[in-house]
């Protein structure tokens, strides 16, 4: 969707913002609406950079198993940082910081011998 605000955004001079709206599908005061955050989304790019930094530090030091919550409990702790799990997560997510996923037993040796 960001992509039809900034193609929007970028024809806007030559066509006007109601036609483009139309034709792309797009409810024109979902792209006022856009238009009016772009400082607040530049501010939360900025403010992201610095947890994102500490992040990734603290994702090399548990060898890429801590997820969003151990995350965020290492950054409190070791790190004094105010930083909550929602924000961690956001972060990891938009940076592509993935904690291992523990592996699931499968059902198969479970029953072995038995009647199945």
């Amino acid at each position: 969707m960001t992509s039809r605000f900034q193609f929007i955004e970028d024809q806007r001079e030559t066509f006007p913002v109601k036609r483009l709206c139309q034709v792309l599908d797009v409810v024109h005061s979902s792209y006022y609406k856009w238009r009016a955050s772009r400082d607040a989304r530049a501010r939360r790019e900025r403010d992201d950079q610095a947890p994102a930094m500490r992040i990734r530090a603290v994702h090399a030091d548990s060898d890429g198993t801590y997820g969003a919550p151990r995350t965020t409990a290492e950054l409190r702790d070791a790190h004094g940082m105010r930083i909550n799990e929602k924000k961690a997560a956001r972060v990891m997510r938009k940076y592509r910081i993935v904690g291992v996923t523990a592996a699931m037993a499968s059902g198969s040796d479970q029953h072995f011998g038995c009647c199945w």
